[in-house]
């Protein structure tokens, strides 16, 4: 019984001291772990830590006022492989020789850019070396294409086999390419220094969103990423701007700089009662000819904006009682002058006006009619003239939402930081020694079409998030009478008559289809120092107006300055463009019916419109407003074809690299098919596509030039 109790304490003590050895032994590890290896292991640790990895948040959209969409950002991806990973080493390094050969061929036919043969040499030599992140592509690639890629051999099998690391990048897409380019914006390179100019730099703020913060820790041979604050998306931006009445003032801006060789032309839409730019355009010719929007000049340019200033003048001196639009004034033979200086008429070189109206000193822009008119009223005093004009607040900063806005500069006779002279009222009143960009002048006739109510043009109609929205613009009335109503109604006269009177410098603009009012405006563009003719004259053509006169819906400006081509004519450039926007606008508000086409008796027409190729959805919407049939199932892209009872869509194949064949396409739709593909588009003519320089069915190689001509 002893012996036994002997064993059992002997067997005990046995296991408290390996107990007791091993605890020490841990302790002993802790100790030197702690104080001793304490720099080594930290250092360990931060190799397979990563903390603060910064977490981009999605950049805001901007919409149309119809919520088509106008500026997103699209992730984009850079592409390496890790021939590092465990899994491709094992066995010899089996699952790397078995897949390199398919992965060379593979990834020859997905970029293109290099042979199979290639494509293993550099991959095999990077697998020798132990390369980390061997780049696959220099250039980046969709969501879908990385879908794609993933489908490969060997990357099929996930990040920790086939060791495939991607970089996400964010690409800022415009759906309808260039239309109101500058007004949109840009963003720069670096998506984290946020908008350029335009719209993008304006709403950034709202637009760039706040960035996440993540934790990224190798666990197992594996990266495991937590995000530990979440980045939170940016806000969307809804702007006021119609993508179809931007397409129509484009199309007719740039036909009209072409046609008169501009070296610049401006055109902003307006709706009447609520201020809301609809569209806006700024074209600069570039050395090769070509017109692009390279800066915001509508509502930047400080410029004399000549005749169209004579409206304003005109409407001060009425209002104050001091001018009729039936008192006479002698014009002489088109050539006057005041004090030291001789104002000059433009047909003084066959005689002048002599006699006029001052109704007709508008109709037919004299300069000599309006300046006389204004010097009899205020030449004794200019500084009532001046108080007149800021009374109407035409001199007053607007704050819109485009960086690099100006302000209008109407110089007093008490501001000695300007000069005053004897010969400044009678210039100051034809649109000379003032400074208005275009906006500001398109603003005041607004006015004049809105019941003498002076409202802020703006840009953006809401910022919105997921939805809902946070903020909305209205129209904001910046003088809520600028003149009295029998004022307004003599200076509605007038602007009539600029188009429709036998004077009028701008019977062109008359139209059979939509009742324009307005006033045209050519002055010579100052050089600074150098004056106005040193060097060669150059001159501003403009016209501003509003539509239909019977119920104003739009008013209209285009500027176009040193037109190469022509006798400079405000009425006859500028007026020919706002024409054709008043046109093409009100055609595309018309509503007009089949049921309200009276048929021809002697023949039975066709009555189903032929219809351009297009997308398929917006032909059905069209259609079912129309109440016209049309038989097909489609999605895209179709050609419709009329028979005598309907119209039946055909499809079109449109693939993502293959060029299509787009006869008989219209030009929006065909851009925007061809720049979705990467390549750089040239339209010429209008109406619809009859030829193409690319064959249908060949490769759409990124960059290509894609030209188009219309008919």
């Amino acid at each position: 019984m002893s012996d036994k109790r002997k064993n059992i304490v002997l067997r005990f003590g046995i296991v408290y001291s390996i107990i007791c050895l091993a605890f020490g032994l841990v302790l002993y590890r802790i100790i030197v772990i702690q104080f001793v290896e304490h720099d080594k292991w930290m250092a360990l640790g931060a190799q397979t830590i990563k903390t603060n990895i910064v977490v981009k948040p999605f950049r805001g959209n901007i919409y149309a006022c119809d919520g088509r969409l106008m500026a997103s950002s699209i992730p984009t991806y850079y592409v390496y492989m890790d021939l590092r990973v465990p899994a491709l080493h094992e066995k010899g390094g089996k699952l790397f020789t078995d897949n390199i050969d398919s992965v060379g061929i593979y990834l020859s036919s997905f970029f293109h850019d290099r042979s199979a043969y290639e494509y293993k040499s550099l991959l095999t030599r990077a697998y020798q070396t132990g390369e980390g992140e061997f780049q696959l592509s220099p250039n980046r690639i969709t969501y879908s294409d990385l879908k794609k890629l993933k489908t490969i051999p060997l990357f099929r099998l996930g990040r920790n086999k086939s060791g495939l690391i991607t970089k996400v990048f964010f690409r800022r897409e415009r759906p309808f390419g260039t239309l109101a380019t500058r007004t949109i914006g840009d963003i720069y390179p670096d998506e984290t220094k946020g908008g350029k100019n335009g719209i993008e730099l304006s709403f950034n703020a709202n637009l760039i969103g706040t960035p996440g913060v993540s934790v990224r820790q190798k666990v197992a041979n594996t990266y495991m990423e937590n995000v530990q604050v979440e980045p939170v998306d940016g806000m969307d931006i809804t702007t006021t701007i119609d993508v179809d009445l931007q397409d129509i003032a484009e199309k007719a801006l740039v036909d009209g700089v072409k046609q008169f060789d501009a070296a610049v032309g401006y055109a902003i839409l307006m709706e009447v009662h609520s201020g809301e730019v609809k569209a806006i355009v700024n074209m600069q010719r570039n050395k090769d000819g070509s017109y692009t929007e390279n800066r915001n000049g509508a509502v930047s340019d400080m410029v004399e904006p000549g005749s169209t200033f004579k409206v304003a003048s005109l409407m001060a001196a009425i209002d104050d009682g001091r001018v009729k639009i039936t008192d006479t004034i002698n014009t002489y033979n088109g050539l006057f002058k005041f004090g030291t200086r001789t104002m000059t008429d433009h047909n003084a070189n066959h005689g002048g006006y002599h006699k006029i109206t001052v109704a007709q000193a508008i109709y037919g822009s004299s300069n000599i009619g309006i300046s006389r008119a204004i010097v009899k009223a205020y030449g004794r005093n200019p500084s009532e003239f001046v108080n007149k004009l800021y009374s109407m607040k035409l001199n007053e900063r607007m704050n819109l939402e485009i960086p690099g806005a100006a302000a209008p500069i109407i110089k007093h006779p008490n501001d000695k930081t300007h000069e005053w002279s004897n010969t400044t009222l009678p210039w100051m009143s034809v649109g000379y020694e003032t400074q208005i960009p275009p906006i500001y002048t398109l603003a005041f006739y607004n006015s004049i079409a809105n019941n003498g109510v002076l409202i802020r043009p703006f840009f953006v109609k809401s910022i919105s998030k997921n939805g809902q929205i946070i903020k909305e613009f209205k129209t904001e009335v910046i003088n809520p009478a600028i003149c009295k109503p029998s004022t307004l109604r003599d200076i509605r006269f007038t602007l009539v008559g600029v188009v429709e009177d036998k004077l009028g410098t701008a019977q062109n603009v008359k139209s059979k289809y939509v009742h324009i009012a307005g006033k045209s405006g050519t002055a010579q563009i100052s050089k600074g120092k150098e004056g106005y003719t040193n060097g060669g004259t150059k001159h501003q053509v403009a016209f501003c107006g509003y539509f239909p006169v019977e119920n104003p819906l739009y008013t209209c400006i285009v500027v176009m300055r040193e037109p190469g081509k022509g006798y400079p004519s405000g009425g006859t450039m500028s007026g020919s463009v706002v024409k054709n926007i008043a046109e093409r606008v009100m055609a595309l508000n018309s509503n007009r019916r089949p049921s309200h086409v009276t048929s021809d008796s002697t023949s039975q027409m066709n009555m189903i419109p032929v219809t351009k190729v297009g997308y398929y959805k917006a032909i059905r919407t069209v259609m079912a407003q129309l109440k016209l049939p049309l038989a097909a199932n489609a999605t895209d892209w179709v050609k419709p074809v009329a028979d005598e009872k309907q119209t039946n869509a055909q499809p079109i194949a449109v693939g993502k690299n293959v060029v299509p064949d787009l006869s008989g396409m219209g030009a929006k739709d065909a851009v925007f098919i061809l720049e979705n593909m990467g390549l750089n588009v040239q339209v010429q003519g209008r109406g619809k596509v009859i030829s193409q320089n690319l064959r249908p069915g060949t490769f759409a190689r990124k960059g290509t030039r894609a030209m188009i001509n219309l008919q």
